[in-house]
């Protein structure tokens, strides 16, 4: 009877500590079956359809903000910065993590906190590689289109999940599809953060071939230079293209003689609250 007892309890304590696997640990059994839309995809719909926000608008909020919202560093300073955007996933995401620390490179993850809470394994591994985090809300909505309650409620979410994996609350947002109006510029930036935008667009979000995504780096790219990439995409999305192309992006502007550093070192202000 003693044994049967004893046998139970530990029966039931392995029953525990798998659900309790499970729970901290969801991304052990996320690549054996498809993600649900609503935990996975773009609050605000795909890159393609939403992405449609002037690069004028850009110019004029980093012209009118100067001290908050920054779209590139000093211009005479032979750095650049790699940005991607929209991860972690288990699949491109750690593709140009083994990109960048075959070369080296530090880069700036501006990510989304509901994927960080899909893939905690892969956030912990951007911090211990070098990488910095930026916050790119809870779940990429539109921010033009929320109100101010909804648009705390996104950044609060993205800051606990964010500290809670990465250890630290971050400095640095991107707005998602780079929508912003002044009124949202100012609601963010007196919440202690600093809005990184870009003066380089591979868009590779459009599903572009390696030597489309090249060219549209390496033709652009100047001293100071905030690039824009992508290391995870909506459900669908094919990022193929930004991994290939890095490998000899990263090559050539080394040989150029650019430094690649994050984007706290480029603007020179601290990364995390």
């Amino acid at each position: 009877m003693r044994r049967s007892y004893l046998l139970g309890l530990i029966a039931l304590f392995l029953v525990g500590v798998f659900f309790a696997w499970s729970y901290l640990f969801p991304s052990s059994d996320i690549a054996k079956k498809p993600l649900a839309p609503d935990r996975f995809d773009l609050a605000g719909g795909p890159e393609k359809k939403e992405r449609g926000f002037p690069q004028r608008e850009i110019i004029d909020l980093a012209s009118e903000y100067p001290k908050v919202f920054f779209r590139q560093g000093p211009p005479k300073v032979k750095k650049v910065a790699l940005t991607f955007d929209d991860g972690p996933d288990n699949n491109y995401t750690v593709k140009i993590l083994d990109v960048l620390k075959k070369h080296k490179v530090p880069a700036t993850f501006f990510v989304i906190g509901k994927r960080c809470e899909l893939y905690p394994s892969v956030v912990q591994r951007m911090v211990k590689e070098g990488h910095i985090l930026g916050s790119h809300t809870w779940s990429h909505p539109n921010i033009i289109k929320l109100s101010d309650r909804k648009v705390i409620e996104e950044l609060n979410a993205a800051e606990r999940i964010i500290k809670r994996q990465a250890g630290y609350v971050p400095v640095l947002f991107r707005s998602p599809y780079g929508s912003l109006d002044r009124k949202k510029v100012e609601l963010i930036s007196n919440r202690g953060y600093k809005i990184i935008a870009w003066n380089v667009d591979s868009l590779d979000w459009k599903g572009l071939s390696p030597a489309e995504v090249k060219a549209n780096i390496l033709e652009n790219v100047r001293e100071g230079s905030i690039i824009l990439q992508h290391s995870a995409g909506g459900i669908g999305e094919d990022l193929s293209g930004t991994v290939k192309a890095l490998d000899d992006i990263i090559r050539v502007l080394k040989k150029d003689g650019y430094q690649f550093v994050t984007i706290d070192k480029l603007l020179g202000f601290p990364y995390k609250k």
